[in-house]
């Protein structure tokens, strides 16, 4: 929406813009006139800056003679017009030409002008100023800056903020004076509010200072410093010591500068620390919160017991009688709960006391807060009755929030229940009593989601079978046709596997007998998976009732009954029920591609290129992006109009939908560079690359080198993709080359290639391919040495040319070594049940590992998921901070299909976290691969 149009509907908008062209002329010839009408005068340049507000623009012709016009205005002593003046002034600079004429009538009213407007001039002079004549009032900036009035000071400060891009080294030599406002205290003059009619004689009770000024300067003052780690340690240290800083806002600046200190040097935080922790007893809500905040984000540097001192300011601010302070402090809380609900445990009496305040997105809240300490362990710590209670007072307050509330409690109930399966059964319970009330589509479509998920992703068959059964006594009353159509597709699909199959054909019977043709449609091909995968006499039942639909009065009914009996008839159960189905993403790629080029019409769509996905790749992407998007929307979700989205997570599919296409076409682009080398087309199909490159060497290097793993299961190939960077401006590299020395013999070098030229600021691959050993012939691991080779050459002119006769210099650069480990060999994988495949699967070894770089249980958990690129199933992802021992079970599958589960028991000794390593494999030879390949 254009900034007119967006002005066009403001409420508050006093009707219909002037007409350009007549404020333009009527400017132009009263600003000429003589005497100057001030009155006049302001309300013309009214019009005009009302104009300019609402995104009219002025040609640079019309824009240069308002201006010029303007400035004759400054004969007129009127306060009130020239305040006007310098609004225009600073709004037609930047399209009118030769606006340095008015730069000395405006230096004029700094020095000697009234008060009133003398801030509106300091920063129309930093408008009109250039690069070049920046340095002539160089001395009035700094003169203003140390101004005893602060609005003066700050009007200072933010012209020298805007200067900064143009005059960058003269602003840089105003940090004195910005240090030196920072600690000052300036008051407002004893007339101040006297100078304006507005406040009339009612100015005893107005502030003498707001300190303001000190939020500019720490702004300008970090543009300066920012670049100088030290600068900035002795800029936070001064300022905190001092105690200068008054400001609520310049201490929140404070805190966010300290944050982005820690974030680029973590080993500052027991200097920093100390300062943050001083904040959380601040008298203002709004430093406490940022400085909560900022300690949440750094969660990982601080130690349990010092972290706790977060949660106990947090605790307080709950019961301020202000609803955004309180908002902000359960979201916080709501924040810390996703990974570490056991340190929330503690506010969990607030928290329920919240459940019933007037502002319903903190009552929601608390209330998804709350259910992440359910899934702790408070069941067993306590008792029952406080999960219960918990329950109850969710039902009731069902019939008091809006749909869009109610959505976010459902979807806090299915991320507790995925994340902590041995909690399912009150919120299965609680849900499936949800789905018998009333409530619109929006509503309904969102419990259905949540519990297709958890049949989908719980282990627990009870469970399934609890759900599928109360989803048949919820279609018998449904009335909406696109949820009907959906459970019936999920009860053909879940029903046949079930110990009573016969139950849900009889439900499913009836939507056949009762409902539309649409749902009749669905009720066939339902049908149709009982009679393909039940035994006998089942199946002959089955065909029974679908042969009573050939007789049906809709065509779409009786075709798909017609096809459904032929299909069962002839043995063919893959024709109604698939065990793999095509990849999306790829799908979508391939028809693109073949759209947007007519010369591919010639011949048809080759289907065959797609690839597919079994049951069990989709199950672990879905289970990937379901997790992924419940974090996401439980990230103060509560605060976020779901009514925009359409559904209740209609966007965060789609962005996770994205992601998964992203992913397949990177691969897609991966595959068709390398296609591009002929060494390569030989190699076969590509088996998996690294989707992020891997960066060796510092990325403020003088040479960047990142790598790209390219792995050809089929013909055991490993191709190397360095990619290196030049960031020298006086050096183009020639003759480039990656030498690799692999520590493992078994390791053949095949190929690489050479890139003949770098310039300045460009970018180029080198390849390297080698042969991998057989899982069986040797160990596949290994860590390859690497070696940037090049020729240096001087550039000699501007345009980046070498000289002719140069030679060069032949030269080495050492970057770091690159691993091969087990995780290269793996894709996460997602399975029900792992105590089950993990006792079926027949390789097995074992290695007890000190898991280095890590000093807790959690961070060791973490590491071993990304090392092996496995995932973690049964809510073994989830580590108690304050734990001292977890089981961790991890699952993936192999380059060559087979799967692999890896049980770690971890313990904390002293500050090392020890490992054993319990590996079972169906690949032959991988389990001894995962287990040395664990550390």
């Amino acid at each position: 929406m254009s900034t007119q149009s967006y002005k066009a509907q403001d409420p508050y908008s006093l009707g219909s813009l002037p007409d350009k062209m007549a404020v333009y002329q009527e400017c132009v010839q009263q600003f000429n006139a003589l005497p100057v009408d001030a009155k006049k005068c302001r309300q013309l340049l009214a019009k005009m800056l009302r104009l300019i507000y609402h995104g009219v623009t002025f040609p640079a012709e019309e824009s240069t003679m308002l201006f010029f016009s303007i400035s004759k205005l400054f004969q007129h002593k009127d306060s009130s017009l020239r305040q006007l003046v310098y609004l225009a002034i600073k709004e037609l600079s930047a399209t009118s030409q030769d606006v340095l004429m008015v730069t000395s009538s405006i230096m004029k009213d700094i020095q000697l002008g009234d008060l009133i407007y003398k801030p509106n001039a300091v920063r129309s002079l930093s408008k009109v100023l250039d690069g070049l004549t920046v340095s002539s009032a160089e001395r009035l900036f700094r003169n203003c800056m140390v101004d005893k009035n602060p609005i003066v000071s700050s009007a200072a400060l933010i012209a020298s903020y805007n200067l900064l891009p143009v005059a960058k080294d003269v602003v840089k030599r105003f940090a004195n004076e910005a240090l030196e406002t920072v600690n000052s205290y300036k008051q407002f003059p004893s007339n101040q509010f006297q100078l304006h009619e507005y406040y009339g004689t009612s100015t005893t009770n107005l502030p003498s200072n707001s300190y303001m000024y000190q939020y500019h300067a720490l702004g300008l003052l970090y543009e300066l410093k920012s670049h100088d780690k030290m600068s900035m340690m002795k800029l936070i240290t001064s300022l905190h010591e001092g105690s200068s800083l008054k400001n609520s806002l310049s201490i929140i600046q404070l805190i966010r500068y300290i944050n982005r200190v820690l974030h680029d040097d973590p080993s500052l935080i027991t200097h920093l620390y100390p300062v943050l922790h001083s904040f959380l007893k601040h008298k203002s809500d709004m430093v406490e919160l940022e400085a909560c905040k900022t300690l949440t984000t750094l969660q990982h540097l601080v130690k349990d017991d010092e972290f706790m001192n977060v949660i106990l300011t947090l605790q307080k601010l709950l019961s301020v009688p202000r609803s955004a302070t309180r908002f902000a402090a359960v979201r916080l809380i709501n924040k810390i709960s996703l990974k570490h609900p056991e340190k929330v445990l503690v506010v969990n009496l607030e928290l329920e006391n919240l459940i019933n305040d007037p502002n319903r997105s903190i009552s929601t809240l608390a209330i998804t807060t709350l259910l992440k300490t359910f899934g702790v362990g408070t069941v067993e710590s306590t008792s029952s009755e406080s999960v219960d209670r918990l329950i109850l007072k969710m039902t009731s307050l069902m019939d008091e929030i809006t749909e869009d509330f109610k959505i976010v409690i459902i979807e806090a109930i299915e991320s507790l229940a995925l994340k902590f399966p041995s909690k399912h059964k009150k919120l299965v319970e609680f849900l499936d009593d949800l789905l018998r009330d009333d409530g619109s589509i929006k509503l309904k479509t969102a419990i259905v989601e949540a519990l297709f998920d958890l049949i989908k992703f719980l282990p627990d068959e009870n469970a399934k079978q609890l759900i599928l059964m109360n989803f048949c006594e919820y279609i018998e009353d449904c009335e909406f046709t696109l949820l009907l159509v959906r459970i019936l597709h999920l009860l053909g699909d879940e029903g046949p596997k079930t110990s009573q199959p016969s139950y849900y054909i009889r439900h499913i019977y009836n939507r056949l007998v009762l409902e539309n043709s649409i749902i009749r449609s669905s009720a066939v091909i339902a049908l149709a998976k009982f009679g393909a995968l039940c035994d006998e006499p089942l199946a002959s039942n089955v065909r029974t009732l679908l042969t009573r639909s050939l007789k049906d009065v809709d065509d779409e009914v009786r075709d798909r009954a017609s096809v459904s009996l032929r299909f069962i008839d002839s043995k063919q159960p893959s024709l109604i029920v698939n065990d793999s189905r095509f990849n999306l993403a790829a799908l979508e790629g391939k028809l693109t591609h073949y759209l947007n080029n007519e010369d591919n019409f010639s011949t048809g769509f080759q289907i065959s290129e797609v690839p597919l996905l079994t049951l069990d790749e989709l199950k672990s992407m879905e289970y990937n992006e379901k997790l992924t998007q419940l974090d996401n929307n439980a990230d103060g979700s509560g605060s976020k109009d779901k009514s925009e989205k359409g559904t209740p997570s209609g966007n965060q599919d789609a962005s996770n939908d994205d992601a998964a296409a992203n992913e397949y076409l990177k691969q897609q682009e991966y595959a068709a560079r390398l296609a591009e080398v002929e060494e390569f087309v030989e190699y076969g199909k590509l088996t998996k690359s690294t989707m992020t490159p891997i960066y060796l060497t510092d990325r403020e290097n003088e040479f960047v080198v990142t790598v790209v793993k390219h792995f050809f299961a089929e013909t055991n190939k490993l191709v190397l993709e360095y990619e290196i960077t030049n960031t020298l401006s006086l050096l183009v590299l020639q003759d480039i080359t990656i030498d690799v020395v692999p520590d493992n013999e078994a390791y053949e070098a095949e190929y690489s290639t050479k890139l003949a030229e770098l310039k300045p600021q460009q970018s180029g691959s080198v390849y390297n391919s080698f042969g991998v050993p057989g899982i069986l012939e040797d160990d596949v691991l290994a860590a390859l040495g690497n070696t940037l080779k090049y020729i240096s050459k001087d550039i000699i002119d501007d345009e980046g040319g070498i000289d002719p006769a140069d030679e060069g210099i032949q030269d080495d650069y050492e970057i770091e070594d690159l691993e091969v480990s087990a995780g290269d060999f793996m894709f996460p994988l997602y399975k029900p049940n792992f105590t089950a495949i993990y006792d079926l699967l027949p390789e097995e070894d074992s290695t007890v590992v000190t898991v280095s770089g890590v000093s807790t249980i959690e961070n060791a958990a973490t590491k071993l998921t990304k090392t092996l690129s496995c995932m973690a199933l049964d809510g073994t992802d989830y580590v108690p901070s304050d734990s001292t021992s977890h089981i961790l079970k991890l699952l993936a599958k192999d380059l060559w299909g087979g799967i692999v589960a890896v049980q770690v028991r971890l313990a904390l000794r002293g500050a090392q976290v020890v490992a054993k390593i319990e590996v079972k494999a169906e690949t032959e030879g991988m389990a001894g691969v995962v287990a040395s390949g664990a550390y």
